[in-house]
């Protein structure tokens, strides 16, 4: 047998972690020898493994020849991501069993942080495509949009109050159900068609894949969700500065810049003098990207009147 090069004995600290690992394995009813013999005869990990990057760099599919397509199909899947690690934190939010001012900040502050790098890194879709190529290859996407983004819907249900999301002068009869509301709320308008009122195929295709979970999701959340949390806090006077201009943050990053920066992409590729080429899916992004059309508010308390006027301006 070939000696150990290093015969000394154990370190306390190694001593320590192998009885910390023996308890937390006999609380398992299991045996920690065993396991160790497992990790004696596991490979080392990759990070090609741990990324699973064959699968992850498969995954971009384009319907066309288009070169740039391919730059098309990979920003949207990197910024569905990102809409997940936005749910992440929301999520920890919500269901945090002490929830206190500093952990909510500093969650905000990460989701801000991913919001900041998504508005960012939109020129990739504003300057980053050739026109012509994205006008063409566009049309073997039909009916797909990216208004069919049911996390981006799910971050806006975790966000706030669920009227908030309701189309203007919508009635919000006393105790109406989520499914009543649901019917209200402000996204479906952007893929209605203005003539006949008729909902379009992309809006159809959404509710019957998302409808239903949608409901669940503001059931779930109605009294959790970001501006619930907020409330709370701020009636126990718990609230800090802080924690109100991440909130404030927020707001106008999601309701206004990423919107305007869908707008502008928008009119780049989609914009033709005298009329306008007729956005993907059938959806009406004259009036429904534009944030100063919206008016939309997930904290409409920290907001002045002045403010909100101004607001997408």
């Amino acid at each position: 047998m070939v000696p150990l090069p290093n015969t000394s004995p154990l370190s306390p600290d190694l001593i320590d972690k192998l009885h910390q690992l023996s308890e937390k394995y006999a609380a398992m009813g299991q045996d920690m020898t065993s396991y160790l013999e497992g990790l004696l005869q596991a490979d080392y990990l990759t990070y090609w493994d741990y990324v699973h990057l064959e699968t992850l760099l498969s995954l971009q599919n384009p319907r066309t020849a288009y070169p740039d397509e391919l730059i098309f199909i990979t920003y949207h899947q990197i910024t569905e991501l990102y809409f997940k690690l936005v749910k992440h934190e929301i999520d920890q939010i919500a269901h945090h069993p002490a929830l206190e001012a500093t952990f909510f900040t500093e969650r905000m502050q990460r989701i801000n942080r991913y919001f900041g790098i998504l508005e960012q890194s939109f020129a990739v879709m504003i300057e980053g495509m050739d026109k012509d190529q994205f006008l063409n290859f566009r049309m073997a996407l039909l009916p797909s949009s990216g208004f069919q983004s049911a996390q981006f819907r799910q971050i806006e249900i975790m966000s706030t109050d669920f009227c908030n999301l309701l189309a203007p002068n919508s009635p919000v009869p006393d105790n109406v159900s989520m499914e009543v509301l649901y019917d209200s709320i402000y996204w479906k308008q952007g893929a209605t068609e203005l003539a006949t009122k008729q909902k379009t195929l992309t809006l159809k295709q959404f509710e019957k894949q998302y409808g239903d979970s949608l409901v669940r999701l503001a059931t779930e959340y109605q009294s959790c969700n970001l501006h619930a949390c907020w409330l709370r806090l701020h009636e126990r006077g718990e609230t800090t500065d802080a924690l109100v201009t991440e909130l404030r943050d927020f707001d106008q990053r999601v309701n206004v810049r990423w919107k305007m920066a869908h707008l502008r992409s928008a009119v780049r590729y989609l914009h033709k003098s005298p009329a306008a080429i007729e956005a993907t899916g059938g959806t009406n992004w004259q009036r429904y990207l534009p944030p100063i059309e919206q008016q939309r508010f997930f904290f409409p308390e920290l907001w002045s009147d002045e403010e909100r006027g101004k607001w997408g301006k």
